[in-house]
């Protein structure tokens, strides 16, 4: 079965903020990063489980799977994944955590 993706205004805001962050030094590399968060979450349409579990929550519906050093977390419904935030691998998750938390009982 095939997954509708979604994406929250804040996972939209985290790209652009590395997008820009990344576009001083190399706007190839931008692009190429923004690109691959979109070429994951379409793999992610039909393997929804591909991501783990967040570590740092206790929720199963709540997976993430890695784009280079970004963490793309996601919320598994049971027809469609909802991209709630990217976080770089060395930030801490708590920063993040409202965006992440709000969709948890939707």
């Amino acid at each position: 079965m095939a997954f509708k993706l979604e994406w929250s205004e804040e996972a939209l805001e985290d790209i652009e903020s590395i997008a820009t962050y990344i576009e001083k030094d190399s706007p190839t590399y931008a692009k190429s990063v923004v690109s691959k968060f979109f070429e994951k979450a379409e793999i992610l349409q039909e393997f929804s489980e591909l991501g783990r579990k967040v570590p740092e929550l206790n929720d199963t519906t709540i997976r993430e799977i890695f784009v280079y050093s970004y963490r793309l977390i996601y919320k598994l419904y049971n027809d469609k994944i909802l991209f709630v935030a990217i976080v770089h691998g060395k930030r801490l998750l708590e920063n993040h955590q409202q965006s992440i938390t709000k969709h948890r009982n939707e």
